[in-house]
């Protein structure tokens, strides 16, 4: 049974864009709303487990960027960036009436996080980093670029899930059959004629190949540096190749007031329906100041 609210929503150009809305419960407005930010290739199903756990206590809203699950591809390839998915966000906030948020924010979702953080300060109760930093580690960069917009199609579910293992087997070494097949049907949509589609629009990647600064600036300490204040808690897979363990470590030394936890036997990106990753958002959570909304 789907436990959350179909939100449709246009952004200042004009697309027709999507987020869940998990708000199924009568929550008081003392607390601020849950805002959690996918990937590069990923969507709002992405934060399925995380989202009905949070729901218990917060209005937890997850949108698909552009060009991502069922929000509308854009046709200007050039607009997919993270300042362009930023103003999208905000705008939905906008439209909602809604003033504060805690950002739960994985890889690309986390440089959104930062850039919010710097734009829209007074907006931002909290901010979970998962799995991204100021410096991204070149491994994991060129990983990622091998893939995005060049996964070969596939004919039925067992090759989505068989497709989704071999390029995600380094992150997930324990998953079983079952977790892949689960995954599949998060990152794919089957289209009219019963076949699996991966749910973004290649295009995603034309940023990325033409300039890796478009994806990822080349200098983002500034903006992490600039988190300080807010209440932060950064997650990082222990097989993390995007993350590294040196970066990790730095941006603990820079910001002493930070929480962090690695997160065992995960890579790029934990899914945080990890016990620990769930443990460590609610001890965040429980600790920040209710703030009115």
């Amino acid at each position: 049974m789907q436990t959350y609210s179909d939100l449709r929503y246009q952004s200042s150009d004009g697309l027709a864009l999507y987020a869940r809305d998990y708000s199924r419960q009568a929550h008081t407005g003392s607390k601020p709303v849950m805002l959690c930010l996918h990937g590069l290739t990923r969507n709002s199903a992405d934060f399925e487990e995380l989202a009905e756990h949070m729901a218990r206590d917060f209005r937890v809203l997850v949108p698909d960027q552009r060009g991502r699950g069922k929000s509308q591809w854009d046709p200007v390839a050039d607009r997919y960036q993270p300042n362009t998915y930023v103003a999208d966000t905000l705008g939905l906030l906008n439209q909602l009436n809604i003033h504060k948020v805690i950002i739960v924010g994985t890889s690309m979702g986390g440089l959104m996080a930062m850039i919010m953080a710097a734009t829209a300060r007074d907006r931002i109760a909290g901010i979970v980093l998962n799995d991204i930093g100021p410096e991204v580690d070149p491994r994991g960069l060129q990983r990622i670029q091998g893939y995005v917009g060049k996964t070969d199609p596939v004919a039925n579910w067992t090759d989505a899930a068989e497709t989704v293992r071999t390029l995600n087997a380094v992150a997930f070494p324990d998953y079983t059959d079952a977790d892949w097949m689960r995954m599949a049907h998060q990152l794919y949509f089957e289209n009219t004629q019963g076949v699996p589609e991966l749910a973004y629009d290649p295009a995603i990647s034309k940023p990325i190949a033409a300039d890796t600064g478009s994806a990822v600036p080349p200098n983002l300490w500034p903006l992490f540096e600039g988190l300080a204040g807010i209440p932060t808690l950064a997650l990082r897979g222990t097989l993390s190749d995007i993350l590294s363990r040196a970066c990790f470590a730095e941006m603990q030394k820079r910001m002493p007031g930070m929480q962090a936890m690695e997160i065992p036997g995960r890579g790029h990106a934990p899914a945080l329906n990890e016990p620990e990753a769930l443990a460590a958002i609610d001890r965040f959570v429980e600790k920040l100041v209710e703030v009115p909304v």
